[in-house]
């Protein structure tokens, strides 16, 4: 059985609502009004739309937790201890290009601990959810990570910085330092369907830079109720702040961080 505790309850029903404005617009990709918001950035209308709707649902409910949204910035809110991280269209190039891998994310942080994040790619029906001590669930079916053990038979998922941001010279030494030691590597354009799919061992392991906090918040949680490990790429636990970060099965951490720093 998926989680059914209130608060699941509420981040599906809200994920649900806002999907539908995804979908609809998805179907008409060539007419989107879109406006450029900085290079290879491109913010759809259905975006905004998906992230009002995410806001007034959460809020309806949850009236005094705050906010951090990929749009709409920092929100605070009376309740200092409690805060969503929304991001309303993980994969919007993809969006944008009639691909159709993106993704609604939804993370709860509580008392500064990640406590329950939810993933949803509308076109194939999928959500990945996970509340701490719950478990991670791929809708109806429990998550686990891969069971794979060594590199060379592991697939990796990672991102390409964007045109115009920092970091592609380190991603353009570390890629060939993986490639060389692993079975594959994919690009598909959404760091938390990345995060999902290694939580449910279509990926062995995940790595990027440059990332939001939005963009992982919610797929650490499953990630780590899978069975997985996340961390940023020294190691710790900064990986929101510090938008760098590497998810494994936990067997292929410490052999990939090597790998990496190599």
């Amino acid at each position: 059985m998926a989680i059914t505790t209130p608060l699941m309850n509420v981040m599906t029903a809200a994920a649900r609502k806002a999907a539908r404005v995804l979908t609809r617009d998805f179907g008409e990709v060539e007419h989107l009004q879109t406006s450029r918001k900085g290079p290879a950035d491109f913010v759809t209308q259905a975006d905004l739309k998906s992230e009002r709707i995410l806001r007034e649902e959460l809020s309806r409910t949850r009236p005094h937790y705050g906010f951090v949204m990929e749009e709409g910035g920092v929100i605070e809110g009376p309740d200092k201890t409690h805060r969503w991280f929304i991001d309303p269209l993980d994969g919007t190039t993809n969006y944008l290009h009639g691909v159709p891998h993106f993704a609604i994310s939804i993370g709860l942080e509580r008392e500064g601990q990640l406590v329950a994040g939810l993933v949803f790619n509308p076109i194939r029906d999928e959500m990945f959810t996970a509340e701490k001590g719950q478990g991670a669930w791929l809708n109806d079916r429990r998550l686990r990570v891969s069971s794979r053990r060594e590199l060379n038979s592991a697939l990796i998922a990672t991102g390409i910085p964007y045109l115009g941001r920092a970091g592609h010279e380190e991603f353009l030494s570390e890629l060939p330092k993986v490639m060389s030691e692993v079975a594959g590597v994919r690009r598909f354009g959404a760091a938390a369907l990345d995060l999902a799919f290694v939580a449910a061992g279509r990926f062995d392991a995940f790595w990027e830079r440059g990332l939001s906090s939005w963009d992982v918040a919610a797929g650490a949680v499953i990630l780590r109720e899978a069975g997985g490990q996340v961390s940023d790429l020294d190691g710790g636990d900064n990986f929101l702040e510090s938008g760098h970060i590497l998810a494994s099965n936990t067997v292929l951490h410490a052999p990939l961080m090597k790998c990496l720093h190599g």
